[in-house]
């Protein structure tokens, strides 16, 4: 605040004109209105308006119908399984940067064990199947994941649970986790809490 004050001062001060000037600048704007004028009545002589206004920011980030997001189910993702096949833990449609996208949870459907999940961000690819737009999480990670949602402000917020050493059994985690994503710039920016899992 005290900075746009001295601003304004300081421009004040600059800007008083000598009485002598005073016609000059009167002058100068006159020109510069006029020339304003005549560019803007000239581009729309190009290209006139067509009487939508459309917004220069993206689609705000909102809730998809599965039936219209990206199918999970259709994608290769990037999961070393082995012969095993994928399985889809959770997922939720999404509008996101003004396209349709998923974000999706996914491990390996192993007999035993608890596999790890990563967090994928799913969009439209070119040959109609679902692209890898962003890994969230990855399956190195050592996450299952537990919720994964789409809060109001189009921020991605996922829990889980995990371990804080390898020496703790893969079936009993002793951490909580909390993720969030949110965009900035071409960039999703993470943040991680973790917790001891008896908070949970």
């Amino acid at each position: 605040m005290e900075l746009a004050v001295e601003t304004v001062q300081m421009t004040e001060q600059q800007v008083g004109p000598p009485v002598v000037r005073a016609r000059t600048r009167v002058r100068h704007w006159v020109l510069v209105a006029a020339a304003t004028a005549a560019v803007i009545a000239g581009a729309l002589a190009v290209n006139p308006a067509q009487g939508t206004v459309r917004p220069i920011r993206p689609a705000a980030p909102s809730a998809l119908p599965a039936a219209v997001a990206p199918d999970p189910a259709k994608a290769v993702l990037p999961l070393d399984c082995g012969p095993l096949p994928t399985t889809v833990a959770l997922s939720f449609g999404a509008v996101l940067d003004g396209r349709p996208s998923t974000v999706v949870a996914a491990h390996c459907a192993a007999e035993n064990g608890t596999p790890p999940d990563g967090v994928f961000l799913l969009t439209p690819g070119q040959d109609g199947r679902p692209q890898i737009a962003a890994t969230l999480v990855k399956p190195e990670e050592g996450l299952t994941v537990t919720e994964l949602k789409l809060r109001s402000d189009g921020t991605i917020t996922a829990r889980g649970r995990g371990y804080s050493s390898d020496e703790i059994p893969r079936y009993a985690p002793d951490l909580t986790v909390l993720l969030s994503w949110h965009r900035q710039g071409g960039d999703w920016l993470r943040s991680r809490t973790t917790e001891p899992a008896t908070k949970v």
